[in-house]
């Protein structure tokens, strides 16, 4: 009786749980696409109504907006980090799922840049930040560069902290200047790595 009860009591419990994770993760898709059409200075109101969900839901998960900034910045490394394997697992080859990680990569950083500027101030919780970021991504950059040089695909030799902070730095000015495409440069660069065919 004591079991069936203790049960009964924790059913609500767990499908709250389950409800303040929802809205969790509602709330922070929506303060990513938020901050890459508005800036990460776009007002509360703007992503409660892009969720859905009241300010107080907002304030309630994310006290201050360095919590939110830092939550969406945590939330799309885990995102870029989770897809690289499940691209390996999915696409037509291993130089396909490197191509389309690098897609995912580069959305991530236009995002990124924003996200750092304003946590600039915060330089303890942006170091650990980007220790976080290293972290996740290096291993899954790794994992398919590897995955492509053994399919012949490209080259040897290139390391994935080179790769990632290659990209990097192509996606910088990308905010202020409509005129330039990171996406463009990077294609180059993929290009260069591939392996040419021999000629006899």
């Amino acid at each position: 009786m004591m079991a069936n009860g203790s049960s009964v009591g924790e059913s609500p419990s767990r499908g709250k749980r389950a409800d303040a994770q929802r809205n969790r993760e509602t709330v922070l898709a929506a303060a990513a696409e938020v901050f890459v059409a508005s800036g990460v200075d776009a007002p509360i109101r703007q992503i409660a109504a892009q969720a859905g969900v009241g300010m107080a839901t907002i304030y309630r998960h994310f006290p201050t907006r360095a919590d939110l900034v830092t939550a969406v910045y945590r939330h799309q490394t885990e995102a870029c980090a989770e897809a690289g394997p499940n691209l390996l697992a999915s696409a037509g080859s291993p130089l396909d799922a490197l191509r389309q990680w690098i897609d995912l990569f580069v959305d991530f950083l236009v995002t990124k840049h924003g996200l750092a500027d304003a946590l600039q101030s915060d330089s303890d919780r942006f170091a650990a930040l980007h220790s976080y970021f290293l972290d996740r991504l290096l291993p899954v950059c790794a994992e398919l560069l590897d995955a492509a040089v053994e399919a012949g695909d490209i080259r040897a030799g290139t390391q994935p902290y080179e790769l990632m902070r290659g990209i990097g730095n192509l996606c910088i000015g990308h905010d202020n200047d409509p005129r330039y495409d990171p996406r463009r440069l990077i294609t180059l660069l993929l290009q260069g790595l591939q392996q040419q065919p021999r000629t006899s």
